[in-house]
């Protein structure tokens, strides 16, 4: 059965479906083996694939008052006809018609192109129904049709379906009213009717009739709702019974920790927590008492506090008598945590060790024998943690900093080097939440959404390149001061496609500038990681002032004495990005700058630059970014481990997103969902879908 339903998009497969919708096309009276291949062009197979093949969008046939219509929107008017048609050809076999129409007290023109035959059908006072776009200075129509006659009996809503090929929209739209006037009556019901009551939704024949032929906007948009749920259920409900199997399956081990030396610890640290480190940390320990496995991201803003997280979360799994490991991406990362962790944990008698490539012969040697006799509580590092040659003693906590930096077989190998020890991933992306539950749906997400008090904002400004004097200006002011700065640049090289600032040429500009006074470094993508991490730790140790980089100066480097960054040809990044790159400065006392050079043609270009000088708020950025860019462009490439959806937006429907997502975790962790028939069939989905192998989890 599921070999003939050739889906690309996420649905309900197969559950409930009546064997006669996973027939042929050809079992619709009117398609032929021919008209056949043409839809097998477009993934079309089944009669079920071309009911559920909805529109992408539809033409309003509304009748609009022009008095509330904008210039250049698309319009359908109805009025009289008040002068003689007039006929013009021009080209090989072009022409234009052009006629004067009263609507209401407006006396305009209405321009159709390349329908001659229209001249003898309208006559002097007779009514007429147009549609075109409107010209609201000339006060003409460009038409894209002119009917004869009044609007009463014309649908609302006309359906505008994807085509390729040699189907046309009118070609499609009657396949599919063909089919559904044959087969609608075999749809079946695939939502539990507990959904249906509570939502009132539309069952799902009058759904998928509604999105095909809707009678007005109330019916269109009752249809779209069940499948906008519907997609997000049928989603979530795997995502959730993964999570489940991920958990109960993984065998973690309860770790008792103390909580009165836990206490102690975290009033030694020489900060109260903020309440949304609180509220993550009571998470986190909820994960560590749990017999299951802990599989928990945690977002939290540059700057909000994750390491004192991460300490309390080591320091609590420590007392109840396990090792922790913290992996991160760059040795530079690794040394400064290994130096933050170090402070908080030792006074405690917790001996932390960093472990990179750098550390070799008798030292290392000490280290992973020291690891193996379970002398060492905390180990930090890079990728060198994952070796073969690292043996933990009893490894019960791993944490992964800035996680999507590391391939899931990195991570998977550092989880192997224990019993099931509990995970948690960490990330200053802030990814919004609507992705985080879709992308991230099979893992607990736990937000940071606060920053500590009395931490300065970052102060950032718009600048145009003509006020590039003014920058400067301002970089010797904040460098004679005995700060330090970054310059950010889009590409490495002159590149002949685009038109922005390059790495090498400005580095050259500004050693030119500061000739003399201070020392300009280069970093970007093509050095060697040992020459990259040798620029930053120059950098970090301020024998380097003003630091060139392309976007790989990116993540987790903490330089204190950095105060300004400029970011040449911003509009060319997304607004998370900027949000990234500006939170490399701002992590000392004094207060710091983000300058955007940047001149966008699109206004979308310069809504980002605007939102950036407004908010430094991370989260608030991404959900900016990913309305301005869509969910497929967020990660920075099409389609990141996202889901396609026939009708629903992740973005536009957060809300339903949420409400399948509490009702489909809610309904797996029950005990009725795995032995009721009633849910049978959404089981045999899960089998389907390969997320279960038996009937039930034991």
């Amino acid at each position: 059965m599921a070999d003939c339903l050739k889906e690309k998009t996420i649905g309900s497969r197969s559950i409930n479906v009546n064997p006669n919708l996973i027939q042929s096309v050809t079992a619709v009276k009117g398609i032929g083996e021919e008209s056949a291949e043409l839809l097998a062009e477009m993934n079309i197979y089944t009669v079920k694939d071309l009911l559920e093949y909805f529109p992408y969008r539809y033409e309003d046939y509304r009748l609009k008052d022009l008095a509330e219509i904008k210039h250049d929107e698309r319009v359908t008017v109805e009025g009289k006809v008040h002068s003689e048609p007039s006929l013009a050809y021009y080209g090989r076999k072009r022409s234009r018609l052009t006629v004067r129409v009263l609507v209401g007290r407006y006396l305009i023109q209405v321009i159709l192109f390349n329908q001659p035959y229209l001249k003898n059908k309208i006559v002097l006072n007779e009514t007429v129904t147009v549609t075109g776009k409107w010209d609201q200075h000339r006060q003409v129509i460009t038409a894209s049709e002119l009917k004869i006659g009044n609007a009463s009996g014309n649908k609302d809503f006309e359906p505008v379906y994807a085509v390729k090929g040699n189907v046309s929209v009118k070609g499609i739209r009657r396949f599919i009213k063909l089919a559904f006037s044959q087969h609608g009556n075999e749809i079946s019901e695939t939502l539990p009717e507990k959904y249906l009551l509570q939502y009132r939704l539309l069952n799902r024949r009058d759904a998928v009739r509604s999105l095909h032929f809707p009678a007005d906007e109330q019916e269109l948009k009752q249809g779209r709702r069940r499948f906008v749920y519907e997609e997000f259920f049928y989603f979530q409900l795997k995502m959730q019974a993964l999570r489940k199997i991920e958990r109960e399956q993984s065998k973690g081990v309860a770790q008792a920790y103390d909580l009165s030396k836990l206490m102690e610890f975290i009033d030694s640290l020489p900060f109260d927590l903020t309440g949304a480190q609180k509220r993550v940390v009571n998470e986190i320990m909820s994960d560590l008492k749990s017999p299951y496995r802990m599989n928990r991201l945690l977002q939290g803003d540059v700057g909000s506090g994750k390491t004192a997280v991460a300490a309390i979360a080591l320091f609590a799994s420590r007392t109840a008598g396990f090792q922790g490991a913290l992996m991160v991406p760059t040795e530079i990362l690794a040394e400064q945590h290994a130096e933050s962790l170090k402070s908080m944990l030792e006074p405690f008698g917790l001996r932390c060790e960093l472990l990179t490539s750098s550390v070799k012969g008798k030292r290392r040697k000490d280290i992973l024998q020291h690891l193996r006799d379970g002398e060492i509580d905390i180990l930090i590092g890079t990728h060198a943690l994952i070796q073969e040659e690292v043996e933990f003693n009893k490894l019960g906590l791993v944490i992964t900093d800035e996680q999507h930096r590391f391939g899931v077989g990195q991570r998977r190998i550092l989880r192997e080097k224990g019993e099931n020890p509990d995970v948690l991933f960490m990330t200053a992306t802030p990814i919004p939440r609507t992705l985080a539950i879709t992308v991230f749906g099979e893992m607990d997400v736990s937000i940071i959404d606060e920053m500590p008090a009395g931490r300065k904002a970052i102060e950032t400004y718009w600048a145009k390149p003509e006020m590039l004097d003014r920058v400067l200006g301002f970089m010797d002011k904040e460098l004679s001061a005995g700060q330090q700065v970054y310059v950010i640049c889009p590409l490495i090289e002159e590149s002949d496609k685009l038109d922005v600032q390059n790495a090498i040429d400005v580095h050259a500009t500004l050693m030119h500038h500061f000739h003399g006074r201070y020392d300009v470094g280069l970093m970007h993508g093509r050095l060697h990681p040992e020459e990259k991490e040798s620029v930053m730790k120059a950098f970090s140790r301020n024998e380097i002032q003003v630091l060139v980089s392309t976007t790989v100066v990116e993540v987790g480097v903490n330089v204190p004495n950095a105060t300004m960054m400029v970011i040449y040809d911003a509009e060319r990044f997304g607004l998370a990005q900027l949000h990234q790159l500006r939170g490399r400065v701002g992590r000392g006392d004094k207060q710091s700058f983000c300058v955007l050079l940047s001149d966008p043609k699109s206004e979308v270009g310069k809504e980002r630059m605007k939102i950036m000088t407004e908010t430094n708020d991370g989260f608030a950025l991404s959900e900016k970014d990913l309305e301005l860019r869509g969910p497929g462009d967020f990660f920075g490439r099409k389609q990141s481990g996202l889901p396609e959806f026939k009708v629903a937006d992740m973005v536009h429907d957060y809300r339903a997103l949420e409400t399948a997502r509490n009702d489909a975790s809610m309904l797996v962790e029950s005990d009725e969902f795995w032995h009721s028939d009633e849910y049978l069939p959404l089981r045999e989905y899960l089998k389907e879908a390969g997320v279960l192998e038996g009937e039930k989890l034991d």
